[in-house]
């Protein structure tokens, strides 16, 4: 399964398609089980994340850095680019900014690794870029929608989402690496979990795909507005990444995995903030999940591209 991995995830997206459009009375359904999921897979995620490395990722300073600065200054300089081009529609506006402004933290490492980057520093940079996106969104939303998102967006959804799918996995995953490292029956508990990495992520995209094609369905003329707009971002983070990674002297693993960082986004974990939003905007939550599409389909070319554009370099000393 690890060796398949983008395949079997292209055909889990392709089953929530399918699903969705053949029996779309269990969208509602699927809903409700989106943030359980979600949850397990990000459990799954931390476990493989040792305290001790995320204590190494904060000492690495310069990738750190790089990560930091792409994904929160120079990602909200793109998107402010695009945003007076965008669709007037508020729900498709906020659905974009809500999409576009937070940093993956899930499939970023399989894609980067199967390029070539290096995925033990993005796993260990994921609490970080978590912990970082989710106290920076409701700013970033508040620069770009102002007065508008009063009565709009509540924050609610944010701490519980922040409680749910960050502190409460994250703590799991620390107890059970405190269990694995103290007991046999942990480290087999830890083993076990960790194969579960691939079904879990499958569930998942099946889930949130199958969940919103009737609203894309519905839709289908406001949501495909904003797909050359989710293209054209693929497309300049290459670049951008390439010079950020060269900017902060990182070697060809660490600027692939930057690079990777900047151009992939948070989808399935700010989806449930799209679903809470008040009746009127339910489009957003189509419009999070119609990046996915596009992304996956553009983190295939990625994997093939983006080797080509990072040349091995000797590391800044």
């Amino acid at each position: 399964m690890d060796r398949h991995q983008v395949a079997l995830y292209v055909v889990a997206i392709a089953a929530g398609v399918i699903a969705g459009f053949a029996v779309p009375g269990i969208a509602p359904m699927l809903e409700h089980a989106i943030n359980p999921v979600l949850g397990a897979l990000l459990f799954v995620t931390f476990l493989q994340v040792p305290v001790h490395t995320l204590l190494s990722a904060l000492r690495d300073r310069r990738f750190m850095a790089a990560v930091v600065v792409i994904n929160f200054v120079v990602v909200p300089m793109v998107v402010a680019a695009m945003f007076a081009f965008l669709p007037a529609d508020q729900a498709v506006r906020i659905g974009v900014l809500l999409v576009l402004l937070c940093p993956c933290v899930d499939y970023v490492i399989v894609f980067s690794g199967l390029a070539g980057g290096d995925s033990r520093r993005l796993l260990a940079a994921t609490p970080v870029l978590l912990l970082l996106q989710m106290s920076a969104l409701p700013l970033l939303l508040w620069a770009f929608l102002g007065s508008d998102l009063t009565g709009v967006v509540e924050f609610g959804p944010f701490l519980e989402a922040f409680l749910f799918l960050i502190v409460i996995p994250l703590a799991l995953a620390w107890t059970v690496q405190w269990w694995s490292a103290n007991h046999t029956a942990g480290q087999a508990f830890s083993a076990a979990a960790a194969t579960t990495m691939v079904p879990l992520m499958m569930t998942v995209l099946a889930i949130v795909v199958a969940s919103q094609m009737p609203k894309i369905d519905d839709s289908l003329g406001s949501v495909g507005r904003v797909v050359p707009f989710f293209v054209v971002f693929l497309v300049v983070m290459a670049g951008v990444g390439l010079l950020i990674g060269r900017a902060f002297g990182l070697d060809a693993g660490a600027r692939c995995a930057v690079i990777f960082s900047g151009a992939t986004r948070n989808s399935l974990v700010v989806l449930p903030l799209a679903l809470a939003l008040p009746p009127g905007l339910e489009l957003a939550a189509a419009v999070v999940v119609t990046q996915t599409l596009v992304e996956v389909i553009g983190m295939v070319v990625y994997v093939r591209v983006v080797p080509r554009l990072v040349p091995p370099v000797a590391v800044r000393g």
